[in-house]
């Protein structure tokens, strides 16, 4: 066994390898960019080195820089975690020029796979059923849309050598494709440096399962399967395992058919073989096709840990240190259910954009797992993946296993930033998902739903408009001889305005008056009560409350005399959501535009997101050019209202 490794990854995959090294009597070494220098990685790791910089490119993607901090501290192999360097054939290559070990399978095997229609024609030859496509190397976008046309509608169009839902786009008719094929083959080349894509088959009811493989470089074995079928824009949201409906010959059927294509590259260590299933008749041996392999642990590796009582973290050291893989093929076996929810920061009323901030208060429920690479205090960075926590739920159904899930997504507190956790909770909450009725479209049918605000109950505005003047009251403050202090304010929240009153009869007595109710509050033994329940829990950042009913609800705190109007927030301008690069302009001064035309394409947070018009009416000035990095709020075009 190793005595010393680095980890050349961030946040939770870095604190999940540490979790496992340490006990092991593993010393981990940590890298960081200038933006990460106190993360929790690196407060966890024995030692850490600084890789300078700030975004990807200057810090986590210098594979040169990561093997010198390798060799300087004495570490012995690197772990490439997931995402990064981790598929890389050439850091690979480097580092066992360097004479470290990779962590991983090998450069050959990352090749093998690394390329989808190279991979689809090696899945061929080893017997492993694929979807009907073009994965041939001729670009042309003529050719490809008469191969669209010979495949029949709807077809899917991928970057070969993509991943994450970059460069993939659904075409359902020929008069769509070609300007499908130029946004997927642009941000091919932005995401992976390569624009050539291939087309497949769109299948109608698709489900999406996955095949944990383990090989030692000649052998494999599976870990059976999780169900990866909830996603958003092609990212996994919520994943479980085993897949509801599986029956023993369809998992024995996948789970060789993974095995065969494991052993076919000599895989060496833990990875995923990706499945697309027509779900439309339940699940059959005949309707699976290899989709890509992923040569590396998975996000959502946890479920597959959970139900099958493996580390497989600890299997990865120990068969990469020579040891044997440590359990055969008929010793494994699945005991229970496990839910994986991805907790993000980012909006999901406005199409999963990325959010930023710093988390001002975050705890994570005791009835879950929670596998963070974050604490409060920390800030949610525009350079990195905006994950916050995974959060894993184990018990011996699936109904057991999803209601800890509910409960674990009610009892996660967090405040700071945007996040999903309310779309999680719905969607947990969903009668068909709960049924296990799923399939990859389920989210973009019920999307209204699932965003849908759960209106504020006059109880949670009474809490919150408690908690605002709790900080402003002594012991003398709020009562006289002469009665009650009385106090009315609003509180903003969203787009609504709540307006209350208090009366503070004593610093123990309280009565707020909200939404034509009123609430009585009293505090005994250090605790606030109202009609015999404990208040929520409530946390503080700078102006805003944050209260932690059954949502999370942020509150603003403002003083009336700071209100004011914005006389020009009328939507004549279009600013930047997030930070970012301005990927391409499609408008200059003095073009006309209608209401939902595409005006410019940002690039953040690893992905591009189009910014369209708001209304109808001329462009009046463009003030960034293509090619700038910008802020937050910055304007990027003007309009005025006009004739088009």
């Amino acid at each position: 066994m190793f005595k010393k490794i680095l980890i050349a990854n961030r946040g939770e995959i870095a604190c999940r390898v540490i979790e496992t090294a340490q006990p092991m009597g593993v010393d981990c070494v940590a890298v960081h960019s200038d933006v990460d220098a106190r993360a929790k990685h690196v407060a966890m790791a024995d030692e850490a080195v600084s890789l300078g910089g700030a975004a990807p490119a200057e810090s986590y993607l210098r594979g040169d820089a990561i093997i010198d901090a390798a060799l300087a501290v004495g570490a012995e192999a690197i772990h490439p975690g997931y995402g990064f360097l981790s598929e890389n054939p050439e850091f690979v290559d480097a580092v066992e020029a360097a004479g470290l070990v990779f962590i991983g399978p090998s450069s050959s095997a990352i090749r093998a796979m690394g390329l989808k229609d190279a991979a689809k024609a090696l899945m061929v030859e080893a017997g492993v059923p694929v979807v009907p496509g073009y994965h041939g190397d001729n670009q042309d976008a003529a050719f490809l849309a008469e191969e669209a046309a010979r495949i029949g509608y709807p077809v899917m169009i991928k970057a070969v050598a993509g991943g994450g839902g970059k460069g993939m786009r659904i075409v359902e008719a020929a008069s769509d494709f070609a300007e499908a094929l130029a946004s997927a083959q642009g941000e091919a080349m932005t995401g992976f440096g390569n624009a050539d894509v291939l087309i497949e088959k769109f299948i109608q009811n698709p489900r999406h399962i996955e095949i944990q493989v383990f090989g030692d470089g000649t052998n494999a074995v599976h870990l059976f399967e999780r169900d990866c079928s909830l996603q958003r824009r092609h990212q996994k949201v919520l994943e479980e395992a085993p897949a509801p409906g599986m029956t023993e010959e369809v998992r024995e059927a996948m789970g060789q058919a993974a095995v065969r294509a494991a052993e076919a590259i000599g895989y060496k260590g833990a990875g995923t073989v990706e499945f697309i299933v027509d779900g439309s008749d339940g699940l059959r041996a005949d309707r699976f096709w290899f989709m890509e392999m992923n040569t590396r642990l998975q996000v959502e590796h946890p479920v597959t840990e959970a139900i099958t009582g493996v580390d497989l973290v600890e299997w990865q050291l120990r068969v990469v240190s020579g040891e044997p893989i440590p359990m055969a093929q008929e010793d494994l076996t699945i005991t229970g259910h496990s839910f994986e929810a991805r907790l993000y920061a980012e909006d999901a009323n406005n199409n999963f954009l990325p959010a930023i901030g710093r988390i001002s208060h975050l705890m994570f429920s005791e009835g879950c797992r929670a596998d963070s690479g974050v604490r409060a205090g920390d800030e949610i960075s525009p350079f990195y993946d905006p994950m916050v926590a995974k959060l894993i739920t184990h018990g011996a159904t699936r109904e057991i296993a999803l209601a800890k899930m509910r409960r674990a997504l009610g009892e996660t507190e967090l405040a700071g930033t945007v996040t999903n956790l309310g779309f999680l909770a719905k969607l947990a909450a969903h009668e068909g998902f709960s049924k296990g009725d799923v399939d990859t479209g389920l989210i973009a049918r019920d999307y209204e739903a699932l965003i849908e605000a759960q209106g504020v109950t006059a109880s949670l505005v009474a809490q919150a408009a408690l908690f605002a003047i709790l900080p402003s009251l002594t012991k003398e403050s709020g009562f006289s001889l002469w009665g009650a202090l009385r106090q009315s304010f609003e509180l903003p929240q969203g787009d609504e305005v709540f307006a209350v009153a208090t009366e503070v009869y004593s610093p123990s007595q309280i009565t707020v008056h909200a939404l034509g109710e009123s609430f009585e509050f009293s505090k005994a033994s250090g605790v606030w009560s109202v009609g015999g329940k404990a208040v929520y829990a409530h946390a503080f950042q700078g102006q805003e409350i944050t209260v932690f009913a059954a949502q999370s609800v942020a509150f603003q705190i403002l003083d009336p005399l700071d209100r004011q109007t914005d006389a020009d927030a009328a939507g004549n301008s279009v600013a930047a959501p997030m930070p970012g690069v301005v990927k391409a302009l499609f408008v200059s001064q003095g073009d006309t535009v209608q209401k939902g035309d595409r005006l410019a394409i940002l690039e953040a947070m690893k992905m591009e997101h189009a910014l369209l018009a708001g209304m109808d009416g001329v462009v009046s000035e463009v003030p960034c050019s293509e090619g700038a990095q910008v802020n937050a709020g910055d304007v990027l075009i003007l309009m005025e209202e006009g004739a088009v």
